[in-house]
């Protein structure tokens, strides 16, 4: 959380022209989640090591990337596809 506030305040810094961009980079921040299937596990499932409940977490995670980047691949090394305020401050 620490550090995207980091970020937060040297977009902001940037975007106001207080900072040198020849000195300061912009950081592009993205967000991929799948919080609607993964809300769904308990706590136990952190120590669940089965095969198929990996497997399972394994898909997941690749549909949820397949989604995001037919979403946001333009987005990628332009701007940011979360606003950084808005999701963690």
């Amino acid at each position: 959380m620490r550090e995207m506030r980091a970020v937060s305040f040297v977009t902001q810094l940037l975007d106001e022209g207080q900072l040198d961009d020849k000195k300061y980079r912009r950081m592009y921040v993205h967000w991929i989640e799948a919080e609607r299937e993964m809300r769904g596990l308990g706590v136990s499932s952190k120590l669940n090591a089965d095969p198929d409940f990996l497997l399972h977490l394994r898909d997941l995670g690749r549909r949820t990337a397949d989604k995001w980047l037919a979403r946001h691949f333009d987005s990628i090394g332009r701007e940011s596809s979360v606003d950084i305020r808005a999701k963690f401050l």
